[in-house]
């Protein structure tokens, strides 16, 4: 991308993005002035300002700063999930300013690195944040862009000696195929964001080009019974699973909390007595992924895994914000938070959750993502939320959509198998003040997270 490392400063079209606001953080470290645009404010925004970034909420070209105005040397990075009539951005096209998507200015920034990507359907940033944990740690050295706030770092934001970028690599408007990665983790490739594949083989399709695009010499670790095409003859291809595969986990042990020990198998090492500092067994996978990549490029490096540097390091690690993340856990409540937004997550999630807390009562509360993915998913959202013993369903948190006529929440209730019912957000404090509960958990990659602290005091005050 010509001219990019030219730049005097940078303007976002959507910064309030967890893949924008990394990015921003970057150019802000490297002492660019950096502002934006996003439709609402958030801890994320709210950070960002904090840190130096000027960013305003309405979509108006009077609030650009005039600084900005300047097309010669300021460069415009915007997201895929601003609309094309988006008036700024079209200002900035339209007076020949130069825009690029946010994936392609992540590939000009991976250039020269030793790229580690993790993509999938789901699973990828809690893999990647991890990756980046495990060579901080382990390795002493690398960066990270990652789609998540680390709570070991405050960051989603990395920045390391050497030449290691741990990113997670989005599938999302076909983003990861601006990437060039050493190594790469699949950790899934199901049918999701059809409103831009239109099918789950196009879906497949794209993972695949991917997959054809790690350097030679390079490496792949995909998970087990992940069904793609792997046109890449010049890398080595790993698989990995919970329990089997080139990498995987042997004596595995719940621990009192929900927490696992176990062992993590390489194809020349056994990593004894491992324990993940999150809990959920789910997260046992995501260790295993990590644990790949660092491999892979130990390998590449010729440097042995301090295996005691390792077995801290993952004791150590608190997880990400957002992603199975507890509010409340206490014998006669637990209250925690989850993004998950696509079927699989949310039965795995689940499932894990029965595992932790048997003989437990469990509310899930969901906050439906998309009209198109509520469209395409609608059963398969009611048969995994039906593994909880109640639900409690907001409305569709539309994101860059229009409503679709006839879909809503009430076609996922409809199939639901348990007991449900149906709130506004706003009520929802409101409906659990007068519910008895147990274990509750709410998940959603909408604004549902604007109410967690609120739910968690509701919780708190009733137990």
């Amino acid at each position: 991308m010509e001219g990019i490392h030219n730049t005097q400063q940078v303007y976002f079209v959507g910064i309030g993005g967890i893949g924008m606001s990394a990015i921003a953080r970057y150019f802000m470290h490297e002492g660019l002035p950096v502002a934006g645009y996003d439709r609402t404010s958030t801890p994320l925004t709210k950070a960002l300002e904090n840190e130096g970034a000027a960013i305003h909420y309405e979509d108006d070209i009077e609030q650009i700063p005039e600084l900005f105005k300047n097309r010669e040397n300021t460069l415009v990075i915007y997201t895929p999930a601003i609309a094309d009539d988006h008036s700024e951005l079209s200002m900035f096209r339209r007076e020949g300013f130069r825009c690029i998507k946010r994936s392609q200015c992540l590939g000009v920034l991976a250039a020269n690195k030793y790229v580690m990507a993790v993509s999938g359907t789901h699973g990828k940033t809690s893999t990647s944040t991890l990756t980046a944990w495990l060579n901080s740690k382990v390795s002493n050295s690398g960066c990270a862009f990652l789609g998540g706030i680390s709570k070991n770092f405050g960051s989603n934001l990395v920045l390391g000696e050497g030449r290691r970028l741990a990113v997670e690599a989005d599938e999302f408007d076909r983003s990861f195929l601006q990437l060039y990665p050493d190594a790469a983790v699949i950790t899934s490739a199901d049918a999701d964001h059809l409103d831009i594949y239109g099918t789950h083989e196009a879906v497949k399709e794209a993972f695949s080009q991917f997959v054809a695009q790690i350097k030679a010499g390079g490496a792949l670790c995909i998970k087990e019974g992940v069904d793609i095409s792997l046109p890449n003859p010049d890398i080595t291809i790993y698989r990995y699973s919970i329990d089997k595969g080139d990498f995987h986990a042997e004596n595995i042990t719940r621990l009192e909390g929900g927490y696992y020990q176990f062992d993590i198998v390489t194809p020349d090492k056994v990593f004894k007595q491992c324990r993940l500092g999150i809990p959920c067994r789910i997260n046992i996978e995501n260790a295993i992924a990590a644990v790949a990549l660092l491999w892979i490029a130990s390998k590449a490096e010729q440097m042995p895994i301090d295996e005691e540097l390792l077995r801290t390091a993952l004791a150590e690690f608190s997880g990400v914000k957002r992603r199975f993340e507890f509010y409340i856990n206490t014998p006669k409540q637990v209250y925690m938070d989850d993004y998950a937004h696509h079927p699989r997550e949310l039965s795995a999630t689940l499932s894990s959750i029965k595992q932790m807390f048997e003989n437990r009562d469990i509310v899930a509360i969901f906050q439906p993502h998309l009209y198109t993915r509520t469209r395409d998913l609608y059963a398969e959202f009611a048969e995994a939320l039906s593994i909880a013993d109640e639900v409690i369903l907001l409305p569709i948190y539309p994101a860059r959509e229009e409503p679709i006529e006839g879909i809503t929440s009430e076609i996922i209730a409809d199939r639901l198998s348990v007991p449900y019912r149906i709130v506004e957000r706003e009520a929802l404090c409101d409906t659990l003040e007068q519910m008895t509960t147990d274990v509750v958990i709410s998940f959603g990659a909408g604004n549902i997270d604007a109410y967690c602290e609120a739910i968690a005091e509701t919780l708190k005050k009733r137990s």
